[in-house]
């Protein structure tokens, strides 16, 4: 902590320098899985480097360009992403690596710069986690067909590798339900990127309640 002006108790912000980004056509909300395939020259020295100190590397979501660099086209992305850890590594075979990470904290980018061999670094500092709000009534329906989904696909045999979510199910907290369903349905990358840049976690829960309903997936 550090002392305002008017002598109150502040909470220092928590930041990160050089973080190295993974910018992607996805989006990464804290508690998510990501798979990873890497050959990129880039990413493979980048996750060596992470998974050798254990420190995190940041997933943006690309707002222009592909995830594979191209001959003259610029890369740029969204400003705010996640933490990711890595949970899991396997070489198979040189030049390739099969990386499994979770999604920790949020960040928003002060300051980016692209590296010689292309790989994006930035400044950072971290945003505050989502608080746990209880799920009210009125949108408990959500998390009740979440939970339907996860035994669904416990009980699912022969069910090729791992679960698309990892416990603990959280399944009375709006943040964790709400993130959970921003990764598992089909929405604009876009809007993924607007909802989970949200402070207010009821307020995404009740954004994705409303696309729920309209799919049909809660009545």
């Amino acid at each position: 902590m550090i002392a305002a002006a008017n002598g109150t108790a502040v909470p220092a912000v928590l930041t990160l320098q050089s973080l190295p980004l993974f910018p992607l056509a996805a989006v990464l909300f804290p508690d998510g899985l990501l798979s990873l395939r890497v050959f990129e020259v880039r990413y493979l020295d980048m996750i060596n480097k992470c998974r050798k100190a254990g420190a995190p590397f940041g997933v943006v979501s690309l707002t222009q360009g592909s995830e594979v660099r191209q001959p003259g086209m610029q890369e740029a992305f969204a400003q705010v992403g996640t933490l990711a850890s890595i949970e899991d590594f396997e070489q198979p075979q040189p030049g390739l690596m099969l990386v499994r990470a979770v999604g920790a904290q949020r960040f928003r980018i002060t300051s980016s710069d692209q590296l010689k061999h292309g790989l994006w670094v930035a400044d950072v500092e971290r945003l505050p986690a989502d608080l746990a709000v209880p799920i009210p009534d009125d949108l408990k329906p959500a998390a009740d067909a979440l939970e339907r989904l996860i035994q669904s696909l416990q009980l699912k045999p022969g069910n090729p590798g791992p679960m698309p979510l990892q416990p603990p199910w959280r399944l009375t907290d709006c943040g964790w339900v709400a993130n959970r369903w921003c990764e598992l349905l089909p929405l604009p990358v876009a809007l993924k990127q607007r909802l989970m840049e949200l402070d207010n976690p009821l307020v995404r829960l009740e954004l994705v309640s409303d696309v729920l309903t309209r799919t049909g997936i809660m009545s």
